[in-house]
């Protein structure tokens, strides 16, 4: 039996980890970035995984960008914003690095996270690339975090590290079992005051993947908490449910 990070060239380790990936998301629907392995692998066939950190792979952290850029596949969006809540009326240019792990779905709750809470100063982190990062984020002038915006079921010490790095903590989670996750971490999460958790049903965000194309025009139209995406021919409405509300420090604090 071998183990990867003794055998295997870093091109094989990452087609290895993309495949592994799409055999456990065939079991159990996973966040994917929460999971840094090594694999152990016989005959090219999967009998154990054994998890360790990615950063004790020889030669990782010297070849990190170029194993997290190799595959990325690149969209281009025009996401013209009408959001009636916040009175933000903009026409944004963006471009969207999909990792090789990550699914037309995921990408596109990050678009749908980044329209909802649209500013100039607000950009797409590494996520999945860079566990330092996350999916959103917003500073100010001086570098602080305003915003920290995380998709999918990060866990919470993740999400309490996050919270006492940043202003603001929102999490869009979209999985079908995300009632699940949420129950099993909702206590211990209870004093993170800056913490939001939003869910997008599955139905919602499955048909906001739909609307995923490499050169996409899209409009989204926020009235009343709803959000409305269209395209050239389809228009989805999104289904959000408040699992956790933060915690306002002062009466007349707005949303970001």
């Amino acid at each position: 039996m071998l183990t990867t990070h003794k055998c295997l060239s870093l091109l094989s380790l990452q087609r290895l980890c993309t495949e592994i990936h799409r055999h456990i998301e065939s079991i159990a629907p996973i966040d994917w970035h929460e999971t840094d392995f090594a694999r152990t692998c016989s005959m090219g066939r999967i009998n154990r995984i054994s998890f360790v950190p990615i950063t004790s792979i020889p030669k990782f952290n010297q070849h990190r960008d170029f194993i997290m850029a190799l595959k990325a596949t690149i969209f281009k969006a025009e996401l013209q914003i009408a959001d009636m809540d916040r009175h933000y009326y903009q026409s944004h240019m963006l471009t969207i690095a999909r990792h090789p792990s990550e699914t037309d779905e995921r990408m596109m709750v990050r678009l749908m996270a980044f329209a909802r809470h649209a500013d100039p100063a607000l950009c797409f982190g590494k996520g999945l690339s860079d566990v330092d990062e996350p999916d959103l984020w917003k500073k100010d002038l001086t570098g602080a975090i305003d915003l920290w915006i995380e998709v999918g079921q990060p866990d919470e010490k993740r999400l309490l590290k996050a919270c006492g790095r940043a202003a603001q903590v929102v999490v869009y989670s979209y999985s079908s079992n995300s009632g699940i996750w949420w129950n099993q971490i909702s206590n211990r999460l209870e004093r993170a005051r800056n913490l939001t958790v939003i869910d997008l049903s599955s139905v919602s965000s499955q048909a906001l993947a739909r609307l995923a194309q490499r050169n996409m025009q899209l409009q989204c139209t926020v009235q009343d908490g709803q959000l409305w995406f269209t395209d050239n021919s389809d228009t989805v409405q999104l289904d959000l449910t408040i699992m956790k509300s933060r915690i306002e420090s002062h009466p007349n604090a707005a949303r970001n």
